[in-house]
């Protein structure tokens, strides 16, 4: 029983950990499934069958090498010089990334709970320095509730979209795009994703004593992610191309779902840059503890000071130039990690 318990709060933390804000709002799904028409289907499918089989290789890596932060990752892949380099522009990357997760919380107090944008951001902040000084647990335990609600959340988007005549678009959808694109998408979603993931994969992967229980995980959650991206896909395809005018499509279809259920979806979004936010935290003090040897407790507040700050003065700017260098090195990433050997265990 206590292995079943473990292996439900890894797979929850992994769709956590993926279903961040882009996720949630439905412009991810849209931009790499959805706009592909029935392909999306399908690239969804392959999409899952890699989350399974590289976010499990992932942490059993990192249980094997008994990594200490996502940076003893990169150097197996990568060696000693390159790997330094490639976590360092990780860091980068991921505290712009949540430097805008951090903004979006505010936006969402500010235009849905009627708070000031600046007591936004402090709560979250001051929310995710009390959960940081319970390391790894806490955060299984935060996504053992936030991940159920928003499962339970696409079920109700599942059941609503199944009564609409369009509800089998999803199958037969056309588009303008090359097939080509099509499955290519899938490749740089999940290479993307795993990439920024490994500051809280690695982590979970050297917790855990078990193999078996990492193995179980990973596997219920990539099944997760597939089914969650399946459910966006399912409700956008059937409210294209119209829903594409929205900035944030999937609130637009929770809106036609009544004012409870639509504020219940709210709450997910904030929770999910919530949890997210503080699992990348987590993660990335793990990785500045190893380089500087500073304890995690000083690091942690000192990193989501560096957000809060970045915040402010924007960073979207600096993203937009980096985000496609870290597409390509996703990619190059997640080929290493194919390419590494299965068990490292006699290493």
């Amino acid at each position: 029983m206590r292995n079943i318990l473990k292996i439900m709060q890894i797979a929850f933390t992994y769709i956590g950990t993926i279903v961040g804000a882009g996720f949630a709002t439905g412009q991810e799904i849209l931009r790499f499934f959805t706009q592909y028409g029935k392909w999306g289907t399908l690239a969804i499918v392959l999409s899952a069958a890699l989350f399974i089989w590289l976010g499990t290789k992932m942490m059993l890596l990192a249980h094997d090498i008994r990594a200490s932060s996502y940076e003893d990752l990169n150097r197996q892949l990568f060696g000693m010089k390159a790997g330094k380099w490639i976590s360092l522009f990780t860091l980068i990357i991921l505290i712009g990334v949540n430097s805008i997760m951090l903004a979006g919380a505010g936006s969402v107090f500010m235009e849905h709970l009627g708070l000031h944008y600046q007591t936004g951001l402090w709560i979250t902040l001051i929310a995710a320095f009390l959960l940081l000084r319970n390391g790894i647990g806490a955060i299984l335990q935060l996504n053992s509730i936030v991940v159920p609600l928003m499962l339970t959340f696409s079920l109700f988007i599942i059941g609503h979209t199944a009564d609409l005549p369009t509800a089998d678009r999803f199958l037969s959808l056309s588009t303008d795009k090359s097939l080509m694109a099509a499955w290519a998408s899938p490749f740089m979603y999940t290479a993307f994703n795993l990439a920024m993931a490994q500051a809280v994969l690695v982590p979970i992967g050297s917790h855990t004593q078990n193999r078996q229980v990492l193995k179980w995980g990973g596997v219920i959650g990539g099944l997760g992610v597939g089914f969650m991206l399946l459910a966006g896909h399912f409700a956008l395809s059937a409210h294209m191309p119209g829903i594409t005018q929205f900035e944030i499509p999937m609130g637009s279809i929770a809106r036609l779902l009544g004012t409870t259920i639509q504020l219940i979806y709210v709450m997910l979004i904030f929770m999910e840059i919530f949890s997210t936010f503080v699992a990348d935290i987590y993660g990335m003090s793990l990785q500045l503890k190893q380089r500087t040897g500073l304890s995690e407790r000083w690091l942690a507040p000192g990193i989501m000071a560096i957000c809060y700050l970045t915040s402010q003065i924007g960073f979207s700017s600096l993203l937009s130039v980096l985000y496609p260098i870290f597409g390509m090195l996703s990619m190059v990433w997640v080929v290493m990690l194919i390419l590494s050997p299965k068990d490292h265990r006699s290493e």
